[in-house]
């Protein structure tokens, strides 16, 4: 261990100790023999040069071992120790030296803020090691933000409780005399709010925040919906290579902002929570077709819109209405079934390929725009009460077993197409119980190929009196309807 005092007189740990770089770095992504010998000569003149104080043509080294090999954890380290170095050089250096020998190039502040930046690439890659944590301290001191510094050396301790250069850092900065523009604790309580807090994007503090590999931070929900529309980085451009089943929030920024904001932070949460948690009697429409309850349907999710609906979806309920444009009135019908997403794979670009199984009916009584795509006001809706539920019930068990006889039977005369096997089985593995007659007469209609005009009428079916002669409501109704198709397809 190692360790420097600052100008301030506080003293830096391990602001000198950089890695080698050899053939273990290397992993996914791995680079062709000769880049990689670039790459290792390179990182051994760096660390020579940042041995011998040569900073300058040590932080040269770095950056061309990064122009090749971008995002590389130990590049980065030994890149943002530079600058800590450098910049400490700078603080300590006397003004009797700079009048006689002045250094042109960017102050020490400058140089303190370049390292962070290394700092938290590192930590958002190799978030499990005591170094980074140590770089990050080191520079937010450097930046006289001791506060944030302290913050971070004890979310290091968090990860390494025993690690000896977090404990000796952490005891330096208690050590630390007070002063109103550093370490004010007891004068302060907490860090002054500034816009550096803030998402660029939305405007607002940052909620559950994501640092790119090129620095820069946002809010989670924010980047992504940026990123519908185009893969770079709202703020300087860079193409990001970063999925939401990859990307990770920045834990230590996100506890920073949770602990020093709470009742800000407590506020964006609500928010958040009524965009992804809808509540009861409020769903978000995805306008395609007319499903009935028990089935199961694979969508590929590409439309901005709908890619910003299936995220929020799946951080709350992963449910939503799958509804028709009803072509007599030329607006969303007013009936429409919940559906329920089991199966979700983010693709790289920011689709999705999902599975939904269908499962309640409900009525819209309204609906409106929210981001682009529809929500609605529901009211869950279900068969009424059949006047003989006992004679309902037998007809039921008696088109089970029916039924079980006709899909041995269409397996039998599928023999090797695998499609239409594929498609018996998935219809097989929606197949209620029929101690449920509502849900079982829906899973019989599934049998048959339906228009999304006949789908939408037993969507709405709930009294057999305004449908049709039966007494027993949508249940016998469908049934009587599926028996006959499967009578006739037996013989």
């Amino acid at each position: 261990m190692s360790g420097e005092a600052s100008s301030s007189g506080l003293v830096l740990e391990g602001i000198d100790e950089v890695e080698d770089y050899i053939w273990a770095n290397e992993g996914e992504g791995s680079l062709p023999w000769d880049r990689f010998s670039h790459v290792f000569d390179l990182m051994q003149t760096g660390n020579q040069a940042l041995a011998e104080q040569r900073f300058e043509e040590a932080i040269n080294c770095y950056s061309r071992a990064n122009n090749i090999k971008p995002g590389d954890p130990v590049i980065l380290g030994n890149r943002s120790s530079a600058y800590i170095s450098f910049s400490q050089f700078l603080k300590q250096r006397p003004a009797s030296t700079s009048e006689s020998q002045p250094l042109n190039g960017l102050d020490p502040t400058i140089h303190a803020e370049l390292a962070l930046k290394d700092a938290e690439k590192r930590l958002n890659l190799r978030s499990d090691s005591v170094k980074s944590y140590i770089l990050k301290a080191n520079a937010l001191i450097l930046s006289e933000k001791y506060e944030l510094a302290r913050d971070v050396i004890i979310s290091g301790l968090q990860v390494d409780p025993f690690s000896n250069r977090l404990r000796a850092s952490l005891q330096n900065l208690e050590k630390m005399p007070l002063q109103p523009s550093s370490m004010g604790r007891e004068n302060h309580g907490k860090p002054e709010r500034t816009d550096d807090f803030d998402c660029t994007l939305c405007l607002k503090l940052l909620y559950e925040p994501v640092t790119t590999p090129c620095g820069h931070s946002f809010c989670r929900s924010c980047l992504f919906q940026s990123m519908d529309r185009s893969n770079r980085c709202p703020l300087c451009r860079t193409v990001l290579f970063i999925s939401p089943r990859t990307c990770t929030i920045s834990v230590t920024l996100n506890n920073i902002i949770q602990k020093n904001f709470s009742e800000e932070y407590a506020e964006r949460k609500s928010e958040h929570d009524s965009l992804t948690n809808f509540g009861v009697d409020l769903i978000p429409l995805f306008v395609m077709d007319v499903v009935i309850p028990c089935q199961k349907i694979p969508l590929h999710i590409f439309e901005s819109r709908y890619r910003l609906m299936v995220r929020r979806i799946m951080e709350g309920s992963r449910r939503m209405g799958m509804v028709i444009i009803d072509p007599t009135t030329g607006s969303i019908a007013d009936y429409a079934c919940e559906v329920e997403i089991t199966e979700c794979e983010p693709l790289p670009d920011g689709r999705f390929y999902i599975e939904v199984e269908s499962r309640r009916r409900f009525h819209i009584l309204r609906s409106w725009d929210q981001d682009g795509y529809r929500v609605a006001e529901v009211e869950w809706i279900s068969d009424n009460r059949p006047a003989q539920p006992e004679e309902l019930q037998q007809l039921t068990i008696d088109a089970a077993d029916y039924a079980l006889v006709w899909l041995r039977r269409a397996r039998e005369a599928a023999g090797q197409d695998r499609r239409r096997l594929e498609k018996l089985l998935n219809v097989e593995s929606m197949m209620p119980r029929p101690l449920d007659p509502e849900r079982f007469s829906f899973w019989l209609a599934t049998l048959a190929d339906r228009r999304p005009s006949e789908r939408l009428d037993l969507l709405r079916l709930t009294d057999t009196r305004e449908k049709g002669d039966h007494d027993d409501g949508v249940c016998v109704w469908t049934a009587c309807q599926v028996l006959v198709l499967m009578a006739g397809k037996s013989n």
